[in-house]
């Protein structure tokens, strides 16, 4: 299994149960062909330039590693989402 990092903005108007919900999500994509490692909250924070308009957002940090095709998924699945703003994911063993 390869390290991976996910990092994701979520809109910053969505209730905390819409937010819990989404996190929950993405564990659960992981879960079909990894395990979830570390998962760092950091909550509101402003953004460096506006992103639809909205000035801050919910920045959600999560260690992972699974298979090739986990991030994949993870990826489109993230793309399709209206309430993620931005997402990145990185895998933490190349250097």
């Amino acid at each position: 299994m390869t390290n991976y990092e996910v990092l994701f903005i979520l809109d910053p108007v969505l209730d905390e149960e819409k937010k819990e919900s989404l996190i929950t999500m993405v564990q659960d994509i992981i879960k079909t062909g990894g395990e979830v490692g570390k998962v760092d909250v950091w909550g509101m924070r402003k953004l460096a330039y506006p992103i639809q308009k909205k000035e801050e957002g919910y920045y959600v940090v999560i260690e992972f590693a699974a298979n090739h095709e986990v991030p994949k998924e993870l990826d489109r699945r993230l793309k399709i989402s209206d309430a993620v703003m931005r997402h990145l994911i990185i895998n933490k063993d190349e250097r």
